[in-house]
């Protein structure tokens, strides 16, 4: 299953099911798991980590 079927297959189910207010919360945590993912290794790092 590729990513772009499921990204597909979730805004199918917001349309259909109209529930607008998933979209935000998926958004905010696929911004908030690549931040933690790119910054991983860099010198960022702590800076990241005293925001949790």
């Amino acid at each position: 299953m590729s990513k772009l079927s499921i990204l597909a297959e979730f805004w199918d189910f917001i349309k259909v099911r109209k529930k607008w207010w998933l979209a935000p919360i998926i958004i905010f945590l696929i911004l908030l798991s690549l931040l933690i993912v790119l910054t991983e290794g860099s010198a960022l790092a702590p800076f990241i980590y005293t925001l949790f």
